[in-house]
C-alpha cells in the first residue's frame, strides 16, 4: 500500500504545526512564571562583608562587580547586617584622616574602635572547568577568555548558549573556616518570568550599582546563577546548628584587669573562678548590661564584668 507525496506532505504540515502550537505554548508559560523570589529572613545571621574576587572576569563583559550585585540580594534579604570593606571604606578612611589632622570640628566622635567587625566574609567568583577531568572546579578562578569564536569564558559562563555557573564562598572571619560553598547556575530560558515582573526585579539593581546586569542577556544569566547560589547560602545557614552558630559569631576577649567568673551577673553570686590578666574569655552572647555571661578554655561557664576584657588579637 503506497503513500502518496500529498499524505505525506500533510501529515508533515500537522506535525510542524503541532510542535510550532507546543513551542508557542511553551513560550506562553514562560512569559507567565512569576519573578525570580530573593529569600528573607525574621532575623539577621550576622554581619557580612562582600569582596571581590581577585580575576576581574566581568569587566571583559562590561559588566559591574559582582559584589554589588550580591550586596543588593543581602540587602532586600534582611538576612545580614552589611558591612563596607570597598568605596564606603575608603570615603570612611579618608573621613578618619581629617579627624586625625585636625580639620573636623569638636565632637564629631571619629576615631578608632567605632568601625564594626564582620563575622563572615562573602566572596563571589564564577565557576572554573577542570578541562583536564572533564568535571568543574568551583573553588578555582578564571583565566582568560577562550580563544576567539569560541563564545565562552574558561570556566563559568557562555556567552553562545547564554547559560552561567557561579560560586559563593561564605567564610568565618574569625576562625577562617569555610562554612558553605555553593554552586549557582542559570540559562537563558530561565528568564521567561512575565507581568512586568522581570523589569521590576532587574529595576531594583541600579541603586545598588549593578544596574550593567539588567541591560545585556548574558547580564540577566549571571544575576540569576548569583541568586540560585545565595538562596542555597542562606539555607545552609539558617538550617545550621544553634551552637555552631553561636561559634562562629563568637569574639574572644582577654582579662586586661583581674576579675571573677560568677555563676549569676551580680556580685553576689557564687565565684566560680578568679580570672588573672592575659585569660582567654569567650563571649556566649547573653549580656546584663556591663555583665557578660563567657566560658574559659576550661570550660568553665558564667558572667564576668565586661569593663575588665579587651579584644583579643
Amino acid at each position: 500500500m503506497s503513500i502518496s507525496s500529498a499524505s505525506v506532505g500533510f501529515r508533515i504540515a500537522i506535525w510542524l504545526g503541532a510542535e510550532a502550537a507546543l513551542l508557542a505554548a511553551a513560550g506562553a508559560m514562560a512569559a507567565d512564571a512569576p519573578p525570580p523570589q530573593i529569600p528573607t529572613c525574621d532575623k539577621k545571621i550576622g554581619t557580612l562583608a562582600v569582596t571581590e574576587p581577585q580575576n576581574q572576569w566581568w569587566t571583559a563583559l562590561n559588566l559591574d562587580s559582582p559584589a554589588a550585585l550580591i550586596k543588593v540580594y543581602v540587602s532586600q534579604s534582611k538576612c545580614f547586617t552589611l558591612v563596607d570593606r570597598g568605596k564606603g571604606l575608603q570615603a570612611a578612611q579618608a573621613e578618619r584622616q581629617l579627624a586625625a589632622s585636625g580639620e573636623e570640628r569638636v565632637g564629631s566622635n571619629i576615631g578608632k574602635g567605632q568601625m564594626k567587625a564582620a563575622d563572615y566574609v562573602l566572596v563571589p567568583d564564577i565557576a572554573n572547568q577542570n578541562r583536564n577531568s572533564g568535571g568543574t572546579n568551583i573553588g578555582g578562578a578564571i583565566g582568560a577568555f577562550l580563544p576567539h569564536g569560541i563564545g565562552a569564558l574558561a570556566g563559568g559562563l557562555s556567552l553562545k548558549s547564554k547559560t552561567a555557573d557561579v560560586v559563593l564562598t561564605l567564610t568565618d572571619v574569625r576562625s577562617t573556616e569555610q562554612l558553605a560553598l555553593e554552586q549557582g547556575h542559570s540559562k537563558k530560558t530561565d528568564l521567561g518570568f512575565g507581568g512586568g515582573g522581570g523589569a521590576g526585579f532587574f529595576g531594583g539593581f541600579a541603586a545598588g550599582g549593578a544596574s550593567t546586569y539588567a541591560n545585556t542577556d548574558i547580564g540577566q544569566v549571571v544575576a540569576m546563577a548569583y541568586l540560585d547560589a545565595y538562596i542555597k547560602i542562606v539555607n545552609d545557614m539558617k538550617s545550621a546548628a544553634p551552637d555552631a552558630k553561636a561559634d562562629n559569631v563568637q569574639q574572644a576577649v582577654r582579662m586586661a584587669k583581674p576579675g571573677k567568673l560568677y555563676a549569676e551577673s551580680n556580685l553576689k553570686s557564687t565565684v566560680v573562678r578568679d580570672l588573672d590578666p592575659g585569660m582567654m574569655l569567650y563571649p556566649t552572647g547573653d549580656k546584663m548590661g556591663v555583665w557578660w555571661k563567657v566560658t574559659d578554655e576550661l570550660g568553665n561557664e558564667g558572667w564576668a564584668v565586661s569593663t575588665n576584657f579587651e579584644l583579643a588579637h
